[in-house]
């Protein structure tokens, strides 16, 4: 798998450079160059959507018990870490998911509930980026008049329902964690390690049917959820204001509903290089936005995810280098704990 995400991701890079090299890199960059250091306001912009996010995941968490084992700050960063992951490596958008998962076990959230959460939260997100993406693609031809393609997607998006009720339908009544576990363990020798994993299988099914038995909660983690992506589409619009091509609010949310979709469903190209500025190149030329406007656009939004990408990567690798050190101290005073009453 990796020689073909490298492919990928090279062809994705190739096909950035060529984008650049069409719309002219020096219009691109004058663009850039007239908005300056107020595009550096986008990092403390972001901290709006990924609170509003991260407050939907500690919606699920709280139904659950386990959101007082972790402070808002401290769950911030752990939702800054999945983001992260997600857009910087090649991670078909899942790995962060796991990331988070593994922070929350190590944070003293049991595993159980904390895979729990993850799992239907990242199932509601299927349905508020459902929800979103058809009110953009609504804009869009409401704003642009587009006829045939548009509905085509809309109609796509419409064959997605389905699968996202089956989906959730899964959960709520198919065991999945437990029968999958089953089945591996008839993979595992006797003595394996990973068979004591494996039993806590079915409590994860059972965490997640009691988030199922708090729809209140469910629809709360939504509204959160697109609470984010409205903040998301502010960022958008005052990004393309910065550059000098405003546009009006539902124009952006177009975009923004195109750039979600794009990053999702194309999720085997790393990062979503090219097809992200390609995508919204031909849906920017429909909205009045040229196409050195939507490449700067596209980059500014990835100049962003790097300066809070890489510092938020940084710390989990030094949070998990801190629990690997502290290690040997935690054994060695365990050890002493329990030499005391022979001594």
């Amino acid at each position: 798998m990796k020689p073909l995400t490298g492919a990928i991701g090279a062809a994705g890079l190739l096909l950035l450079i060529w984008l650049v090299a069409r719309e002219g890199a020096a219009a691109i960059l004058a663009l850039l160059s007239h908005a300056g250091w107020v595009l550096l306001w986008l990092l403390p912009l972001h901290v709006v959507p990924l609170a509003l996010d991260m407050r939907g995941w500690r919606t699920l968490l709280s139904a659950l018990g386990a959101s007082g084992r972790t402070s808002f700050g401290t769950l911030l960063g752990f939702a800054a870490v999945r983001e992260g992951v997600n857009r910087l490596l090649p991670v078909a958008n899942i790995g962060g998911e796991l990331v988070g998962i593994r922070l929350l076990a190590l944070s003293g959230v049991p595993g159980a509930p904390a895979a729990a959460s993850v799992v239907v939260e990242t199932l509601l997100t299927l349905v508020s980026q459902f929800l979103f993406i058809s009110l953009g693609l609504l804009c869009l031809l409401r704003i642009a008049a587009v006829h045939s393609w548009a509905l085509g997607v809309l109609q796509i998006l419409a064959f997605a329902v389905p699968l996202i009720v089956a989906l959730l339908l899964l959960l709520r009544y198919g065991s999945v964690f437990e029968r999958c576990g089953r089945w591996l363990e008839r993979l595992l020798a006797k003595d394996s390690h990973w068979r004591a994993l494996l039993t806590q299988s079915g409590d994860v099914d059972r965490e997640i049917l009691r988030l199922y038995r708090a729809p209140s909660r469910l629809l709360g983690t939504v509204a959160w959820q697109l609470a984010s992506y409205f903040a998301a589409t502010l960022e958008t619009w005052l990004t393309l204001r910065w550059l000098g091509h405003a546009v009006p609010f539902g124009h952006a949310l177009a975009l923004e509903s195109v750039t979600q979709a794009i990053r999702n469903f194309v999720f085997v190209v790393p990062a979503g290089m090219g097809v992200q500025e390609a995508g919204l190149i031909a849906f920017g030329a429909l909205l009045g936005v040229g196409g050195p406007a939507a490449v700067a656009l596209s980059l500014a939004r990835r100049l962003r995810e790097i300066l809070l990408g890489v510092p938020a990567l940084i710390g989990w690798q030094w949070f998990e280098m801190v629990r690997l050190r502290s290690r040997p101290a935690r054994a060695h005073e365990v050890a002493k704990q329990a030499a005391r009453p022979l001594e």
